[in-house]
């Protein structure tokens, strides 16, 4: 069986990966291949490598706050894209209050400080096994 393929992008202005670089080791230390896109990223970079790096899963760091139009922008240019069978989920800073709102636009799960790479991790397996199967 072929690893799981995730893709690890910082959308927007945010200047910090830390905890992208931090995540995305942590999935490729539990056996997965992953492709991190770098700082300063658009939602049209991030959904064009998704698609040509033929990614399982996208997941998402923003810690500058714009989480609310960035993470759903990235959901609707894969369902024009035609590729919204690849699932997002997101991290970072974002308050309580905006979770369900990201839910609702389409992200699958987010992730805020505090949240252990193992969960990560066991989310991500989880869901791609779930929509694979």
């Amino acid at each position: 069986m072929a690893p799981i393929r995730v893709l690890i992008a910082k959308p927007g202005l945010d200047g910090h990966d830390r905890g992208a670089k931090v995540v995305a080791r942590a999935l490729r230390d539990a056996g997965m291949e992953v492709v991190y896109t770098g700082l300063r990223q658009s939602p049209e970079q991030i959904v064009q490598a998704a698609i040509q790096e033929d990614v399982d899963i996208i997941g998402l760091s923003c810690l500058s706050g714009a989480h609310n139009s960035l993470f759903p922008r990235v959901v609707e240019l894969l369902r024009e894209k035609g590729a919204e069978d690849i699932p997002v989920f997101g991290g970072g800073v974002i308050p309580e209050a905006d979770i369900p709102g990201l839910r609702e636009a389409g992200i699958a799960a987010v992730f805020t400080p505090g949240a252990s790479l193992e969960e990560i991790a066991a989310f991500v397996r989880e869901k791609v096994r779930r929509d694979n199967a």
